[in-house]
């Protein structure tokens, strides 16, 4: 990446940006904003206002109940089939389904349940903490008979494959992590991982939340078990929009659901009084899903779909690197610490930059200078660089504006106290 640093500069690389044209075709209500946390809810793609108004008045408002039938019955494996090409998988593969949390907690007890002899769960200290959360939850209802091993990241930002691997034996049930994880941005060798725990007898479950759109995923080459995601962060779904999970089609038969509900049935419209699992993805499906939001997200994936995920890793790799030569020139000598990896093939596409006072400057940086960024404790400033419509200006802007909070001091006027979200 060249060492020029300036606006024009910027300027310059936006204008041959292959991309660039997608920018138009996302809602920005305040072009003098910096937003710089699409890796936690994106923005929001102009025809999904379009769509919304079709499925409340026309789906909902004319045709009711009759939508049933005609197009939502089908949506959480139609949609998941869109998912599914830009993750690796195969048709079939991928279902809409709850939260990221709720499908966590449903592939990980169906793996737990498979590998019923073997009592070693392993994560990290990297991964989101819901994550680690339902883990715990899953032992305690298990009567605390599993041993959760938590890996430990020294430096914060990143676990080397092998120190993974080296944790893996025979007594392994199953492997969970992040491929991307939150804080760092630092991206796991899942291929690596996944041989291993193969070899050893372990299913791997994998969280793609910060991975899938950013990221190129191949699930099916990696001979992946289970993965889960949200669609809210570069798939730009919308606030809460549903999350989604994958399970590998020779898993199907073996693997159950814990959380048994009717959209899991093989016959559903049967109201059969005995569960009957569906032979296919279906029955990871638990109640009636939420059909708004679900269709109102798949202009999101559709978006990705026809930009294509090479493109997008493509621009993610060069945002990011351009980012990081800006650190290095003028946010490393004013104290700031690179809290993500340099090397583009261990990096997601958001960057933490670490500061002692990290949380009074994301404060100002919001409060003063319009960029949103966020925070992560205990000094980490997050940036999302969402490929689709993030701009090599928007890079600039946010370490300029960052360089500007820092060099005033207008931080200093922000209490050290954290507000409630942050």
């Amino acid at each position: 990446m060249t060492t020029d640093i300036t606006a024009d500069h910027a300027r310059s690389l936006d204008m041959a940006d292959p991309l660039r044209q997608y920018r138009d075709r996302i809602f920005n209500g305040d072009p003098s904003m910096v937003y710089m946390d699409g890796n936690s809810l994106g923005r929001l793609p102009i025809k999904s206002i379009e769509n919304a108004e079709n499925i409340v008045k026309e789906q909902w408002g004319n045709a009711l109940i009759r939508s049933w039938g005609d197009q939502w019955f089908d949506a959480p494996i139609r949609i998941g089939d869109k998912i599914a090409k830009l993750i690796g998988a195969s048709e079939g593969e991928v279902a809409v389904s709850d939260s990221t949390t709720v499908n966590l907690y449903k592939l990980a007890m169906s793996a737990i349940w498979l590998n019923a002899s073997r009592k070693k769960i392993i994560t990290d200290d990297l991964n989101f903490p819901s994550d680690l959360y339902m883990l715990q939850g899953c032992n305690y209802f298990l009567g605390n008979s599993r041993q959760l091993i938590v890996a430990h990241a020294k430096d914060g930002m990143k676990i080397t494959t092998q120190q993974m691997i080296d944790l893996i034996d025979e007594d392994t049930a199953l492997v969970t992590l992040s491929h991307v994880v939150f804080k760092s941005g630092y991206m796991y060798d899942v291929k690596a991982i996944t041989e291993h725990a193969h070899k050893k007898g372990a299913l791997v479950l994998w969280d793609l939340s910060h991975a899938v759109g950013a990221v190129k995923v191949a699930l099916n080459e990696w001979n992946v078990d289970f993965a889960v995601g949200c669609t809210y962060k570069y798939l730009n779904g919308g606030p809460g929009s549903p999350a989604f999970l994958y399970v590998r089609k020779d898993l199907q038969e073996k693997a159950l659901s814990p959380i048994w509900g009717w959209f899991g049935d093989t016959a559903p419209f049967s109201f059969d009084l005995k569960y009957r699992p569906a032979a296919n993805i279906r029955r990871f499906l638990t109640g009636t899903p939420p059909v708004l939001s679900m269709q109102t997200m798949e202009t999101g994936v559709d978006l990705m779909l026809e930009v294509g995920m090479d493109r997008l890793r493509e621009k993610s790799e060069q945002l990011s690197t351009y980012m990081i030569a800006l650190f290095d020139k003028r946010l490393a000598p004013l104290g700031f610490a690179l809290g993500s990896p340099r090397e583009t093939t261990s990096r997601g596409s958001h960057i933490s930059f670490k500061h002692p006072e990290g949380y009074r400057i994301n404060r100002s940086l919001i409060e003063d200078m319009n960029v949103i960024p966020d925070f992560r404790e205990p000094d980490n400033i997050r940036l999302g660089l969402t490929p689709l419509y993030t701009s090599y200006l928007d890079v600039w802007e946010c370490v300029d504006r960052i360089v500007r909070v820092v060099s005033g001091k207008h931080y200093e006027k922000f209490p050290v106290d954290r507000l409630t979200v942050t």
